[in-house]
């Protein structure tokens, strides 16, 4: 699938915090996807991350954020991330969503961030894996929904062709998978 992938350049970050469960999936590689099809990514696979040297590096000295619905969220729909004289990142938390809950909650400083979140009505095009609800989609195209809010705001400048095709290895695992299933 890695020759489907073409790297897009974005000044956000993006830290790409991946389950021990999803790193030893070989079938749902949507993380890894996301994380080779951004070259300002970074990917760290773990559960409590308290102590993690890197993370809090950068809690300590960029705009931190975390992709994750609630109640409190920033909606990208309408609102915008502020840098505060800093570079932006942005966590991304690459679990199912019982292990995305218990990763917050052994990292008190991940979960203390600011929430992120959008509104969408696309389905996933997951279809061999069952999401929880409609609305939910894997790490892949959440990032695309936040790519596309970050270049709407002008924090990006990422070309419609490159948004177009960055869902290019995610689509074509997917038909793979299909295939394998229909043998």
């Amino acid at each position: 699938m890695c020759q489907y992938i073409s790297p897009i350049k974005t000044e956000t970050k993006f830290v790409i915090l991946m389950h021990p469960k999803e790193f030893r999936k070989t079938k749902n590689g949507t993380g890894h996807f996301t994380h080779l099809s951004l070259e300002n990514s970074e990917l760290y696979v773990g559960i409590d991350f308290r102590q993690h040297k890197k993370i809090n590096h950068l809690l300590e000295n960029y705009t931190c954020y975390v992709l994750y619905p609630s109640d409190t969220s920033i909606n990208l729909n309408r609102d915008t991330l502020e840098k505060r004289g800093k570079e932006i990142v942005l966590f991304l938390i690459d679990a199912t969503w019982p292990c995305s809950r218990a990763m917050l909650r052994a990292s008190p400083n991940l979960d203390a961030l600011a929430k992120v979140s959008f509104t969408h009505t696309k389905s996933s095009a997951f279809i061999f894996k069952e999401q929880p609800q409609q609305y939910c989609l894997s790490t892949m195209e959440s990032t695309l929904c936040v790519l596309e809010r970050l270049t709407q705001h002008s924090i990006e400048e990422i070309e419609t062709e490159n948004l177009k095709n960055f869902l290019s290895p995610f689509h074509k695992m997917v038909e793979y998978q299909l295939s394998c299933n229909l043998g």
